[in-house]
């Protein structure tokens, strides 16, 4: 064989090397419990940003915990996005995310908003988007200072009017982990009690069937996520106006400790492939671009600190003016879940 020819054959073989360096670079692997169609304008403006494509596989938090744990080394996803500040702690106890350093994210999302620092610096997982778990109430029944704390739910006042979702919805969960570290275990657990005693009806349904019985009468009080009262508010159809134009909202505890928020979040799994594009996603999902699709597509409010955000029924929600929300560290919230659960069991909250 000629010095030309196995220099050809050289070339062509690194060519063919970094061609599929190239392609393997431009692929993110995504496991993702968002189910929000207007999430597809994130990955189609990451994709437009980047050139890097995005392999999506949706389930909810909790398959997609066990999916990572049964797929252990062999598992293809690159980064993680979840809907709960208690499964983004589990998921970091359980060892399945890696901690990354990004200045990029620790700039704009608020140390509250992120787990607490490996040994190294690292951070496992990010807050990307907040919720807040404000209480809803029948304006012709119930007056808003009966209902402006999250301690009144569990007051002898609300006795028989409180709707409300399965204790055990990770909403609910992380809600309680955050009342109990405010509290204290001995007074959090009284509040659960108080609760149970008040309530109208079993749980059961997600937060949009709560705020629909109070609508209807069948309680005057109920807890939901602010995106699923949003969501109503922003929708043309007659019933929803009907819902809407009954009920009250209120964002508890503003004289004291603030009112709880959730979030979405996201990470780069253990086993990441492609762990720096993993990284560029996460790092775009914090840009104002996309944060403005959280807020405008599914009525959230931003994580990333500094942003102006023209939604109108977040706007109209919160009187146009801001609201004192917790500070607490989220990964508190899920640190005190086992707790909770426990608590739960003993007063009986189903």
């Amino acid at each position: 064989m000629s010095k030309t020819v196995k220099a050809l054959l050289t070339a062509c073989a690194l060519a063919a090397a970094a061609g599929a360096v190239s392609a393997q670079e431009q692929v993110v692997n995504l496991y993702s419990a968002r189910h929000y169609s207007t999430d597809e304008a994130l990955y189609t403006g990451f994709t437009k940003a980047t050139g890097i494509k995005i392999n999506r596989v949706d389930a909810d938090d909790a398959g997609i915990l066990a999916r990572l744990k049964a797929e252990g080394t062999a598992s293809p996803a690159d980064v993680i996005l979840l809907v709960d500040a208690a499964r983004l702690y589990k998921g970091e106890v359980d060892g399945l995310f890696q901690p990354i350093q990004s200045k990029v994210l620790t700039d704009a999302i608020p140390a509250n908003l992120r787990s607490m620092p490996a040994a190294d610096g690292g951070i496992a997982w990010f807050g990307l988007s907040t919720r807040a778990r404000v209480i809803v109430y029948n304006k012709v029944k119930v007056q808003k200072e009966d209902v402006d704390t999250y301690e009144e739910l569990g007051d002898p006042k609300n006795k028989g009017k409180l709707c409300i979702r399965s204790g055990s919805h990770p909403y609910n969960l992380s809600l309680f982990g955050a009342v109990t570290e405010h509290m204290g275990e001995q007074k959090a657990e009284a509040w659960l009690k108080g609760m149970v005693g008040n309530l109208a009806r079993a749980p059961k349904g997600g937060d949009t069937d709560q705020i629909k019985a109070v609508a209807s009468g069948e309680c005057d009080i109920a807890v939901t996520n602010s995106y699923y009262l949003a969501r109503m508010m922003r929708s043309g159809k007659p019933e929803d106006v009907a819902v809407v134009n009954k009920v009250g909202v209120v964002f508890p505890n503003q004289q004291s400790w603030g009112t709880h928020l959730n979030i979405a979040g996201g990470a780069v799994a253990k086993n990441a492939k492609n762990r720096d594009n993993a990284i560029k996603f996460l790092e775009y999902l914090a840009s104002a671009e996309a944060q403005n699709y959280f807020a405008n597509g599914n009525n959230e409010w931003p994580a990333a600190k500094g942003l102006n955000i023209d939604n109108p029924a977040l706007k109209a929600m919160t009187g146009n003016a801001p609201f004192k929300s917790e500070t607490i560290p989220i990964s508190a919230v899920g640190a005190n879940v086992t707790k909770v659960q426990q608590m739960l069991d003993r007063v009986g909250f189903q």
